[in-house]
């Protein structure tokens, strides 16, 4: 007699959260960041953000509409957190058509030519931010610090905290010394810094992080995981020489490692389904993002990192997949 047939697909459980309904946690999680770059960079936060979410509405409408000729699939809030994602990973005072740029590519390459929500390997926001920065290198590395005024286009550039540090210690300056230059941790945390739009401040970033493990939008397993593996190796290094070796605390506090482990690395699309697959993923992360930082040409790493991760995902998935539902197990005879 034939086995009988066995049902073995992935469990049916019945939700009534919907990928709008997460979106929009995403949303209201990143609010609080919004509000700190608005009151750091006035008008040019809105305008960078503003631009960035209608161009990657507007090409994924277009797109789908004339191109691929499928559903249209502007409503589900995806393209929505694409394009604010995207201007948080930009100097408030990028030209307009770079921005437009970087919203085609992160919606036309990144997500639509892999067949869309849910079927892209790579974070959108991360591949258009990458994209600018390999081509407008210049443009994306002028961070504006200060505005003259809120309705003000015009802003003072600086360096960011890690770029002071890395070129600093480039020309043989200590951490001593450079302690003068760099923000002090209250200003880390509030965000009253230079650097891309969405990523200063520290605190308001982490509020909308909770916000998201409080409503099981996220789990801790990739953010926790990401700033404590950040932390330990940091840490070494700066205990073995302290003078050349950025505290922990200013590694976390700095540049996008934040707003990465919250916000991008957790993406529920291109990150491991399994929480022993999530913390293998964020290690990965963590560890390729402090090598670039120490060793590496650019002071900051962690959208390669995450990008480079993001290739992973299926092999951790395949490695770290949990027991079917319906397999057999063979009884072993006594």
């Amino acid at each position: 007699m034939a086995d009988p047939i066995i049902i073995s697909a992935s469990p049916h459980i019945h939700s009534a959260r919907t990928s709008k309904k997460v979106m929009y946690d995403v949303l209201y999680a990143l609010i609080p960041a919004f509000l700190v770059s608005v009151y750091v960079f006035g008008i040019s936060a809105l305008i960078l953000t503003s631009v960035a979410v209608i161009s990657c509405i507007a090409f994924e409408y277009i797109i789908q509409k004339y191109l691929l000729k499928t559903e249209i699939t502007i409503t589900d809030g995806s393209a929505l957190i694409t394009g604010i994602l995207l201007a948080f990973n930009l100097p408030a005072t990028l030209p307009i058509w770079m921005i437009v740029v970087g919203s085609l590519i992160a919606i036309g390459v990144a997500k639509l030519s892999f067949g869309g929500l849910g079927y892209n390997i790579f974070n959108p926001a991360l591949v258009g931010r990458v994209f600018l920065l390999i081509c407008f290198p210049v443009q994306m590395t002028s961070w504006p610090i200060a505005v003259e005024n809120y309705l003000s286009l015009d802003a003072i550039t600086g360096e960011t905290t890690l770029g002071i540090i890395k070129e600093g210690l480039m020309y043989g300056e200590t951490m001593t010394t450079l302690s003068e230059k760099i923000p002090s941790t209250m200003e880390l945390l509030i965000g009253t810094t230079s650097g891309s739009a969405g990523e200063m401040s520290a605190l308001a970033l982490l509020l909308g992080g909770i916000f998201l493990i409080v409503r099981k939008v996220i789990t801790w397993h990739i953010p926790a995981t990401i700033i404590v593996t950040m932390a330990i190796m940091t840490g070494i290094f700066w205990l073995v020489n302290p003078e050349i070796y950025a505290s922990p605390i200013i590694h976390i506090l700095s540049g996008g490692a934040i707003l990465g482990a919250f916000y991008m690395a957790t993406d529920l699309v291109t990150s491991p389904m399994t929480k022993k697959g999530m913390m293998i993923f964020a290690i990965g992360i963590a560890v390729i993002t402090v090598v670039i930082r120490l060793f590496g040409a650019y002071p900051e790493g962690i959208s390669f990192a995450i990008l480079i991760m993001n290739a992973f995902v299926p092999l951790i998935d395949k490695y770290f997949k949990p027991r079917r539902f319906g397999n057999k197990i063979k009884s072993k005879i006594v």
